[in-house]
């Protein structure tokens, strides 16, 4: 019997049900389209689980996101609000890389799923282009309303949602019509001058006329089930194929003409809908205007319109890569769905070797042996594969074996594909996609890698020059930061120091936690201005002057205060927040001085967190005379306090207050005991896709509870 936790249906239909919600929401609100994305907490990243009202092959671009990736349901997600784009001018605007993948009329919005403890995901909503811009405030309300139920549903659900490879197709509505009004209808059809095509949304001829057959040159039932531009090799050009493309994301009528060899033009009419394309075939008496290139001067193999928007997805993505680790995601979660590949390794050109600096689909023994071989290898065709500059395609083992007979043995892989990484002669390294089944490259499929791999190299070699000076700032912080808080009987303490997702440059946040007497003990947290090496090196002054002026015992405000002078000695230009925190474990008390800094959070044992307001003093570098009050609150056995930088409640968009106190009610979880999964807690809430624009940093402390045990 089923809990009262999960939905209708019983165990395992928590998926089914998820499907039926994203209709709704598309119907309740006049969609054409609709997607539902989970965040997949292990990579992390946004998995598309539910589609509605669009083939799952225009999606395969869209079917994993990275939480960085700039496109609107990103946003919406990490904004925590709606966020509606109204023309294809204004996605051109704001997301270029999205418009180019997308060249379409359509309006959209993406809305978050929030939901009582975490944020599940998200939802895209498209409509036609007919549709008048902007989203009323009653479509508004229909979308966050549909959202919100949709949340609660993941809430009370008794198991997660599953994340499944591919994603369902969901139908938004299915008309069902009587037998005999379907005979009638195609009785009428075939009584008609012109001819009448029906396509899925998949682009497949599902219906065909005698009259369309004729007109088209071929037989109907030879034509049920392909794609006009499959079976039809004088409609095989992506200008075509885009009509269709164009017909079914805008849901507005679309009409070309085109050339039926030798003379003979015929005139298509696609009107789509909700369940596919109906197309009227006429034949058109005489040369339009601006005929079309004749096929016989295209190319034999024009790449199909799909496959071009992808390589113009994958090579504006590219050039967004900012880590190693950034570019092994895109190139697992992107490209190897994209050609249908199951296994990745990318290496590095070091010192004659190739290095491996990540992988997908493969086992770590596997990768243990192919690691750091030399480019002379036999194993592999890799070193070759660089020395030369070409790359290599093997469809089997068969012809893998005849040039490398270990290869294949170590691998299990079928089919592979190894691409030099090579920037202006200089080798960078390989990129070698697998597959798990024999595979055949497709001259279109080469010709698109060929080019892929001039751009991962770039982007390899951006990548390692960013990690290595990424590294050596993150050095240089964690000299700045203490290695280890003390131990204080009485007193547990836990700290995080969080550097902004991206850039170089050091921040200015520092703690410390001082013991300065038995019973007696300080803790400070601070941030200064600007992400600088400058920055940094005020830090650590200003950390040390307060760490001595706290240990020759001065008061909590005079530590602020001779700090303060000292800045003004030093001449700096950038200013500093502070918070000072007396503590003394004897006699339950604690002071606190700030210097503008974010106030604290306090949690008295079994009673509820607050925000603690303490009377601050202007930024530490305004003025040298600043004196600095001193606040004084209870400190009873158990008390929690929580001191923390602007970075983690200060987020664009979004209301300081409520989050604040949104992370006060966290204080007051009953498994909040342990003060790392505390931590966790408190920076997930604010941050749940682990982006953030500023450094955080979070000091917990708390006194020991009287009878030992939690407080």
């Amino acid at each position: 019997m089923p809990g009262s936790d999960e939905p209708p249906g019983g165990a395992g239909s928590l998926d089914d049900a998820l499907g039926v919600a994203l209709a709704d929401i598309v119907r309740g609100t006049g969609a054409s389209i609709g997607g539902l994305y989970l965040i997949e907490e292990a990579e992390p990243l946004l998995r598309l689980v539910a589609l509605c009202g669009l083939p799952v092959s225009f999606s395969v671009t869209w079917q994993r996101l990275p939480l960085t990736a700039p496109v609107p349901v990103v946003d919406a997600i990490r904004d925590d609000t709606l966020v509606c784009i109204g023309s294809q001018d204004e996605m051109a605007r704001r997301y270029p890389r999205a418009a180019a993948v997308l060249p379409y009329p359509f309006a959209l919005a993406a809305v978050p799923l929030s939901g009582v403890r975490r944020r599940w995901g998200g939802i895209v909503l498209m409509w036609p282009a007919v549709r008048p811009r902007g989203v009323t405030p009653r479509e508004r309300g229909d979308i966050t309303a549909g959202a919100r139920r949709m949340a609660r549903l993941l809430d009370e659900a008794s198991r997660p949602p599953t994340l499944p490879d591919q994603p369902r197709v969901v139908p938004i509505e299915a008309a069902h019509h009587p037998v005999q009004t379907g005979l009638a209808a195609a009785d009428y059809l075939e009584r008609l001058p012109e001819g009448a095509l029906n396509l899925d949304l998949e682009g497949r001829i599902t219906f065909a006329s005698a009259t369309a057959a004729r007109l088209l040159g071929r037989r109907a039932d030879r034509l049920l089930g392909t794609r006009p531009w499959q079976s039809l090799s004088w409609l095989d050009d992506p200008v075509h194929e885009d009509q269709y493309r164009t017909a079914v994301v805008s849901r507005a009528p679309v009409s070309f003409t085109a050339l039926r060899p030798p003379d003979r033009w015929l005139t298509f009419e696609l009107y789509p809908g909700t369940s596919g394309i109906s197309v009227r075939v006429g034949a058109r008496g005489e040369r339009p205007e601006a005929p079309p290139q004749p096929a016989a001067a295209r190319p034999a193999a024009a790449a199909p319109t799909g496959r071009l928007y992808q390589l113009v997805h994958l090579a504006a993505a590219l050039t967004e890569i900012v880590t190693v680790r950034d570019l092994v995601s895109l190139i697992a979660h992107q490209i190897l769905p994209a050609f249908g590949a199951q296994g990745l390794v990318l290496s590095a050109a070091e010192a004659g070797r190739l290095k491996i600096t990540g992988y997908h689909g493969y086992p770590a023994d596997v990768i243990e042996r192919l690691d750091a071989l030399s480019l002379d290898t036999e194993l592999t065709p890799a070193g070759q594969v660089l020395a030369s500059g070409a790359p290599a395609f093997f469809a089997d083992p068969a012809e893998m074996a005849g040039a490398y007979p270990r290869a294949p043995r170590i691998s299990g892989k079928q089919a592979w594909a190894f691409l030099p990484l090579v920037i202006s002669g200089r080798p960078v390294g390989c990129c070698i996609l697998s597959y798990d089944h024999p595979h055949t490259f497709t001259a279109d499929e080469r010709a698109v890698l060929t080019s892929l791999s001039g751009l991962i190299a770039q982007a390899l070699d951006r990548a390692r020059l960013y990690d290595a000076q990424q590294r050596l700032v993150h050095e240089l912080q964690r000299a700045l930061l203490p290695r280890a808080l003390p131990h204080l009987p009485g007193l547990d303490v836990a700290a995080r120091y969080l550097p902004a997702g991206h850039g170089i440059e050091v921040g200015g946040d520092f703690f410390d936690v001082l013991r300065l007497g038995d019973t007696t003990a300080a803790a400070v947290i601070g941030d200064v201005e600007g992400h600088s090496i400058a920055a940094a090196a005020l830090m650590g002054q200003v950390r040390t002057a307060i760490h001595a002026h706290a240990t020759a015992g001065a008061a909590p405000g005079q530590v602020l205060a001779r700090t303060n002078r000292l800045l003004a000695d030093l001449d700096s230009e950038l200013l500093v927040s502070c918070l000072y925190a007396h503590l003394d474990l004897a006699h339950h008390r604690a002071a606190f001085a700030s210097a503008g800094h974010v106030p604290p959070l306090l949690r008295p044992v079994r009673a509820t967190a607050g925000v603690l307001d303490v009377e601050p003093g202007p930024l530490l570098g305004i003025d040298t005379g600043a004196a600095y009050p001193v606040t004084t609150a209870p400190l009873p056995p158990g008390t929690t306090l929580a001191l923390y930088t602007d970075g983690l409640v200060e987020l664009p968009g979004t209301d300081t207050t409520r989050i604040t106190s949104d992370l006060a009610g966290h204080l007051n979880a009953r498994d909040g005991h342990d003060l790392e999964r505390l931590i966790d807690r408190l920076v997930h809430h604010t941050t749940p896709t682990g982006q953030h624009a500023d450094d955080i940093t979070v000091l917990l402390l708390r006194t020991a509870h009287p009878d030992g045990g939690p407080a």
